[in-house]
Order: structure tokens, then sequence, then C-alpha cells
């Protein structure tokens, strides 16, 4: 066995016992003391305790008469797709040459009979109801409430175990106990006294609901009971058509089926009605036998059709020993997760709003599962079918993924990764058919499920350009915080570059540079939309050289440049390289406007006044998530950026992390605040939802400022704990830099968190200063690192020690290596 140096192995321990609260205290303890306790019956969707392996998202509610449990999974949609008017689309060319033609003097472009009828024709796909995320159908365990009272639920975080607390006549505490597999698409359930010692069961009754919003057109589901076995299953099929469609996607009918087992068998019995006569049990409905200890499993099996036969799935029986070798796996793989990093705050609100948020995006997605879309993998009946549930690639898809990076939980941006592979096809199919430009168009909005063109084809969000390299940000600053150079070849450079062929192409059209409306001799990005803003206007107003196009497409033209030079594609690429210098030496300048109050500001798009109402927080994309501006930003710049923050105006709904992470980035950001901002947001079970601010935007005085709380679970918002992150570290510019936005009167300690370089960065910070310092340098990449004072640190590596001054650190590192830094 080979022996690491005494340097280097004191330097590992050194490393780990950075905090010493934490060294001595499990990251999984920590996680538990912010789990989720509910001390009365919880029988809404949005009351429930969510669980969830990755794949499989389960509610557990609980009503005074039963536990209801609501199953999702990623992976099952309705997959059917209109893909209708193809022809009658058009191409980019023909609908612009027509718009160019309509009045600029129209209040609004409807207001042409030809544009009005395009925009209906172009939005009847999208209008259909499908595709969705489909339910997989929901149980319930029913009691007799003479016998027996449900007080609540507590759910561990630490190791996604959910206990529902029932109390029997005699005041015995019972719980029944909830867990998924973390690694099959499994739920097991036991019922114990409150030692954890098994009991008898109590539920009279046992029922597997398929769900109600199953459309009639549905191929009949197929139901099975098997008594004796204490098996109920039902089998549903997903057709790829629509009746009387034929597929044109090559989309093959997928299937699944869900099936619960509990350790006994099962029987029928009468119940009384509630005209009081008898009346028996329905399908899929059963009572079980008092005495013998309660276990369960339900299990979900989902694939293509031929794959899901019908008939009951082989499923493991629910005994003792299967329930505690999955606990026990399971134990693990949440130990294994909170591993990777920590955090430890004098603010016991920020620190359970860290914790819980990581636990819901475990929960949430996972490698080799399709991506998740608004709502996750939570869903019953209509809910989490909001705008198709699908992907919007103007924030909500990539939000929840931002928090993958600094939270050192890479893993689990892959499924990202995998759905822009996925999408590339069909977009580079549409920058080809529609926009006749070479690369890939990405789409507005867009589906799991095989698609050979835009969904959302309108030109008005549809012709979003920000969203081409928003979509693929996430590749670059997946290798940016890895090192990965095989991720970055493999996997991250061909839609990149893709996404840069098209916005060279777009941006280089005589429209975009010579015709007569130009006389600046830049390069401009028209036409185009601002996220969730104005639409298409008359005359093109407001629809060039947003600040969101401007911001990502400068990130990714520089992205794409710095992966020639990593991967050696330089001379191969030298033309594509040469327009996009010549591109970014005519760049439009960001839109500003004049404030009465705070002076210049920047602003969304050219032209527009500085009191606009936003909905996505557009004027400071420079910032975040175009990483243009920030700290580093010259005074001059720095002040403007301050200014945009205090002047700018957020209806709500999108802006819960997208602008408290902006004014972070800056500094700026009060965590009373935010605090207050989340509180505001939040649902009973410790999910956020997206909720309304103001008025004077989008939204009136009698609109319901909480009418996307019941939409569905917001995934979206399970990026909270990035905000947090850089309140404690950031490097988006290759310069470390610690507890940029954190206030010195309140202590903070942080463990592992990621930094650009692939550096995994360790700190305290007590009474107002920076004690200690631990970076492991995974690839050996160059470290930059702002000291706390000018008067320098203390360093040591590989077992040595030096002193230097100044404010700034900057060292060659070798691979794996260890540095301790004492500031003084």
């Amino acid at each position: 066995m080979k022996r690491l140096p005494l340097a280097r192995l004191l330097g590992m321990i050194a490393f780990f016992s950075c905090n010493a609260t934490i060294a001595q205290t499990t990251v999984s303890s920590i996680a538990r003391r912010h789990s989720i306790h509910y001390d009365k019956p919880a029988p809404s969707f949005f009351e429930g305790a969510l669980l969830g392996n990755g794949a499989m998202g389960v509610v557990v509610c609980t009503r005074p008469d039963a536990v209801v449990l609501y199953f999702g999974h990623n992976n099952v949609w309705d997959i059917r797709i209109a893909e209708q008017h193809r022809e009658a689309l058009g191409n980019f060319t023909s609908v612009f040459s027509k718009v160019k033609n309509i009045s600029g003097n129209l209040p609004h472009l409807t207001d042409d009979p030809w544009y009005n009828e395009y925009v209906r024709m172009a939005g009847d796909n999208y209008s259909k109801p499908y595709p969705r995320p489909f339910p997989c159908g929901s149980v319930i365990l029913g009691f007799d409430r003479r016998k027996m009272e449900l007080t609540g639920h507590s759910l561990d975080i630490s190791n996604g175990r959910c206990t529902v607390k029932l109390l029997t006549a005699n005041k015995k505490e019972l719980h029944l106990q909830l867990f998924t597999n973390m690694q099959q698409d499994e739920l097991y359930l036991q019922l114990t006294d409150a030692s954890g010692r098994q009991h008898p069961n109590i539920f009279n009754r046992i029922k597997l609901l398929p769900d109600p919003s199953t459309p009639a057109e549905f191929p009949q589901r197929t139901e099975t009971e098997e008594l004796t076995a204490g098996i109920l299953s039902f089998r549903q099929v997903l057709p790829a058509t629509a009746p009387g469609q034929q597929s044109t996607n090559g989309a093959v009918s997928r299937a699944f089926s869900t099936t619960i087992k509990v350790n006994g068998a099962l029987f029928k019995k009468d119940r009384i009605n509630w005209s009081g006569n008898p009346e028996p049990m329905a399908r899929l409905e059963a009572a079980l036998s008092p005495g013998a200890p309660f276990s369960a499993v339900v299990q979900l099996t989902e694939g293509p059709e031929e794959k899901v036969p019908p008939g009951i799935p082989d499923i493991p029986a629910p005994t003792s020993s299967r329930l505690q070798q999955v606990a026990a796996t399971n134990e693990q793989l949440w130990k294994t997760f909170w591993s990777a990093s920590s955090v430890q705050l004098d603010d016991p609100f920020l620190e359970q709003t860290w914790y819980r948020n990581l636990y819901f995006l475990n929960c949430a997605t996972k490698e080799g599962v399709s991506c998740p879309g608004i709502f996750a993998n939570w869903s019953y009946n209509n809910i989490g079918t909001a705008w198709h549930g699908d992907y919007h690639m103007n924030y909500n898809t990539q939000q929840p993924f931002w928090a993958t990076f600094t939270s050192n939980h890479l893993e689990k941006n892959l499924p990202y990764v995998s759905l822009a592979e996925f999408l590339l096809p069909v977009s580079r199919k549409w920058a080809h058919d529609y926009y006749e430009l070479p690369g890939a168009y990405f789409p507005h909005s867009a589906y799991p499920v095989a698609m050979t063109m835009n969904p959302y084809p309108l030109p008005d969000w549809g012709w979003e350009i920000c969203e081409t390299p928003w979509t693929v940000q996430g590749l670059w600053w997946h290798y940016l915080y890895s090192g990965d150079t095989s991720f970055l070849r493999q996997r991250a450079y061909e839609p990149i570059k893709a996404a840069v062929e098209f916005l060279v192409a777009y941006m280089k059209r005589e429209d975009a540079h010579a015709a007569p409306r130009w006389q600046d001799g830049k390069h401009h990005i028209f036409p185009s939309v601002p996220p969730e803003l104005y639409g298409l206007r008359p005359g093109f107003q407001y629809n060039y050289d947003c600040t969101a196009d401007l911001s990502l497409t400068r990130f990714i033209f520089k992205a794409f440049s710095q992966a020639t030079i990593l991967l050696g594609t330089t001379r191969q690429e030298q033309d594509l390289l040469k327009d996009i210098q010549w591109l970014l030496e005519h760049f439009p300048e960001y839109p500003v406007a004049s404030s009465a109050e705070y002076g210049n500001v920047l602003v969304a798009v050219p032209g527009e006044h500085s009191q606009v109402v936003y909905n996505v927080p557009n004027p400071l994309f420079s910032v975040f998530p175009g990483e243009d501006h920030g700290l580093h930003s010259p005074a001059d710049t720095f002040t403007l950026l301050k200014n945009t923050y205090r002047n700018q105006l957020n209806e709500g709904g999108n802006d819960l992390v997208f602008i408290n992470m902006q004014a972070a980035r800056i500094g700026q950001l009060d965590l009373e605040v935010f605090k207050r901002h989340i509180n505001y947001c939040l649902l009973p079970n410790g999910t956020a939802a997206d909720r309304v601010l103001q008025t004077m935007g989008r939204y009136g005085d009698q609109s319901d400022f909480g009418y996307m709380d019941h939409m569905g679970i917001w995934f979206e918002n399970f990026a909270l704990p990035a905000v947090i992150n850089e309140c404690l570290l950031q490097s988006y510019n290759g310069t470390i830099r610690l507890f940029p936005n954190w206030p010195a009167n309140k202590d903070a300690s942080f463990s592992t968190l990621r930094a650009a370089g692939a550096f995994l960065v360790s700190a305290t910070r007590q009474q107002g200063r920076i004690t200690s310092i631990k970076i492991l340098s995974e690839k050996g990449n160059d470290l930059r690192l702002l000291l706390p004072s000018a008067r320098g640190a203390s360093i040591t590596r590989n077992g040595k020690s030096q002193r230097i001054t100044g404010n700034l650190l900057e060292l060659k590192t070798t691979k794996q290596e260890l540095i301790s830094i004492v500031p003084l």
C-alpha cells in the first residue's frame, strides 16, 4: 500500500479540520437540525413532506383519517406533441420582412390582421395540453378515527426519512416511517412504536388511485389485484400520438405501472356509504388484516411500452431485512451527499435555507434521468402542468443548476448537460431550416420528448436571442468549476461552438449592421426580445441590443475563445475566432438611461426609461449571469451597478433567486431583506414559491399575489443556496473573494465550497475576522486569492510555511495540493 508523505498527510488533516465545529459534528447532523416538522394533519399537496430519489418524487400528505401518497417521475410524461403548420410558419426572412412592413405607429403588432393571425397559428401547437408531466397515481392508507388520531409529521432532511405521527385511543404514540430507495424507484413504509420497534397494523384500508387527469382518449389502463399476495397494481400506456394523428417524430409509446405490496394478505369488505347502505370496496381498494406488523413497498416502473408489460412487475417483499438494507444504503448515500460541502452560519434561517434546498435538489434530479421541468418530479392531477411543466430556457430551466457549482455538487448539473445535448439536433435544424444560418438556435420552450421543430416559434418570446448562449452557459461553467478538459472536449465544446456559430452569423447579417437604421459601425443583436418584457413591438422598438443578449453573447464568445486555446483547436477555428474578435471590437454598449434619483442606470434595452417594472431582473444581466461586471469592475462602473440595483423595480415571480444573486455579486445584498423575501415565498412544505411583489408592471390591484403558489413545486428556487454561497465565496473572474457579502457582526464557516479553477475552499470568519483558510487545488491551476488586508498571511504548503505581504495572493499550484492560509 502506498503511503502519503507526512507533509501531505498533515495537510489533509488540517484541510478537513478547517472548521473546529464541523470537525466535531458531522454535516449530516447539521442538516438534521433543519428537519421539517408539522404538528397537525397536512391534507394539502403543498403541506405534505417531499421525498424523492432524483427520479421518482413522492408527496406525503396526511388527513385526519388517512395518509395519502402522491407519485410523480421525471421520466413520466404525456409525450404527445403537436407539430403542425410547419410550412405555414415560413422562415425567419419571410416573417421578418413582413413585420418590417407593418406600420410603426400601431399600438400593438397584433392590431395588424396578418400578424394577429400568424401569431395565433404559430401558437397553436403550444396551446395543446400536451406534452406535460404525467402523475403516476396515489396511494391512500386509511384508519378508523375512533381508534387513531393523526397528530403531524416530521421530515429528516439528513437522510430523507419521513415520520408520520399517530396517537392511539389509549395515548400510545405510533410512527409510520417512509423513505424512498435512493437507487431504485421504490417507496418503503413501516409502522413502529415511538422506540422504533415494529408494530401491528392499524390501517383498515388501502387504495391505489390512477390520476384523475388521465385523458379519456388514452388506452384503457390495466388494473390488477392479487389480494392473497397483498398486491394492487395498475399500468397506463402513454401514447406517442394524439387520436387521428400520425407520428412525425418517430416516438414510440411509453408506459408506467404503480404497484403496492403489503406484508400480508388483503381482502374485500363492504362499507357503509353516505346514504347508509352497504357497498363493496372499489377496484384497487382492499382491507388489511390487523395483528401482523405493517410494512409495505410502492414500486414505480416506467419506460417504453414494450419494457413495461401488462401484469404485476417483479416487486420486492417489504421484509424487515429489506427495509433495513435499503435504509442503511440510503443513510450512506445521504452522508456522501452532505459531505460534499457544508456551511455553519450565525444565522439559523439562512443556514436552514441552505440545507433544506440542497435536500430538495437531491430529491429532484440526478444523472441518467430526464432533466426536471419547471415543477420537477412532484405532480398530481393538474398540479405541475402549468406552461406544460416544460423547459423555459430564459432562466427557469437554468436557475436550479446554479446551486450545483459552488455547492460542490457538479454531479447534479449533469442532467442539465444532457438536456443541452438532447436539444442540440432540433436546435441545429431550426437554425438551418428557419433562420437559414449555421450553428444552433436553442428554443424558448422545449420538452423531454422527440421534437423535429421549435415547439414555440412565435415571433415574440420565440425570437429571444439570449436563450441560445444561455442554454450552453452551464456547460462552460461545468468546465470552469471542475477543470475537467475531457468534459470540455467531449460534452461542452460542440454545443458551445454551435451556439457561437449561430450568434456570429446572426450578428453579421446585413440587417444587424448595415441597414439604414444603423449609423454607428457596430454589429447589433437585432431583432430580439428582452426576457419576459415587451415581446415584439411595432417598428422594433425595444427589440435590439437587449442587455441579456449582449452580456450572454459576450460571455459565450469569450468562453469559446478560451476553449479553443485549452483544447488546441485555435488553428482549425481561426475563421470563427476572427469573426468573434471583429464582433467584440464592434460590439454595442450596454443601454443606459437617466434616473432622477440615482443618476445613470443600466436598463434592459436602448431607448427604455429608468422606471420600468421588470419581471425578470434585466438591467443587471451584465453582473449575473453575464459575469462581465462585478466586484472587480472599475469604480465608475461599480457606481453604475450600485445605482442600477437601487433603482431597479421588479414585480416578483421570477426574482427570488435571480435578483438576490445579482445583489450578492456586487456586495449589495441586505441579508435581512433577503430573508424576509424568502419567508414571504415559503410554503408549508419548506419550499419557496414564486410570488408577486408589486403592481405597475404586468399585475394590477386585483391580481392574486400568490397565484403561482399552487401551480406546483418550484424547482427553480432550489437554487437559493447559490445566493448564500456568493455571500461567502466568489470566484467568477478567477480571483477568489472570501465573505464578500457577509456582515461583520455575524460569524460564518464553510467547508469545501467550489471555486472557479477547480479549487475547494474552506474558511472561517469569527468576530469580523477571517481566522483560517484551507484550499485544495484539484487540477493544479494558478490560484489568485484576495486576502483580508495588506498585512498578508502565513501560508503552509507541503509542510513548509512562509509569510507574504499584500492583499493579493498569487500561487502556482500542483494537482491535489493542500494549502493552509492564516491571515495576519
